[in-house]
């Protein structure tokens, strides 16, 4: 289950994409998880997902 905050999802995505994923892609196939779900709950949240660094921001 994911965190429910937008703070502190974005810490846990952001560190599953420093440490374990080359993609966000990658991250949301393995979790078996919506990308378009949960980039857009942290688009609500004001973070947007950068591909050349592989994080949110």
């Amino acid at each position: 289950m994911l965190p429910s905050d937008p703070a502190v999802l974005l810490s846990f995505i952001n560190t599953r994409l420093r440490d374990r994923y080359a993609s966000l892609e990658a991250l949301c196939e393995d979790l078996e998880i919506s990308e378009a779900a949960l980039t857009e709950t942290l688009r609500a949240a004001g973070f947007e997902y950068d591909a050349g660094q592989n994080r949110f921001r």
